[in-house]
């Protein structure tokens, strides 16, 4: 008898929306980004539709929105573990980076290029930089 495999739980993006959304903004606050570069970090072209979320978070986020938020959620929190002086990790993100990752970029430079994978990248950079999985 074989057992078939379980479908992934639906995720409840209507739900997770809000929270995630004003928590994107209080980080990109903390980090001094410039609309654009919220935009631009969020996967949002439409201005009317950026301004419409950060009026009323509390609306039902494309998945591809919820994956680059919780990417943005990873890179903070192992910002915060790797650097508990709270501004030392908040600037670090517009810092020049030697590592080969970055070539002399900044970690916003790179994520700011518009691909999720990007932000995935920097992700696993830090996580790999605090001795997690790679």
């Amino acid at each position: 008898m074989s057992a078939s495999p379980k479908a992934a739980p639906a995720i409840d993006r209507k739900r997770l929306s809000g929270p995630a959304l004003r928590t994107f903004f209080r980080i990109a606050e903390q980090w001094g980004l410039a609309v654009d570069e919220q935009m631009a970090l969020l996967g949002v072209t439409a201005r009317s539709t950026f301004f419409k979320w950060k009026k009323d978070p509390n609306t039902n986020l494309p998945k591809d929105t919820l994956e680059r938020i919780s990417y943005i959620l990873g890179i903070y929190k192992a910002l915060q573990i790797l650097l508990p002086d709270e501004a030392a990790a908040d600037a670090w993100v517009k810092r020049p980076n030697e590592a080969p990752l970055f070539g002399g970029r900044s970690a916003l430079g790179r994520m700011l290029s518009g691909q999720v994978a990007d932000l995935y990248v920097v992700r696993e950079y830090l996580d790999a930089q605090r001795g997690g999985w790679a």
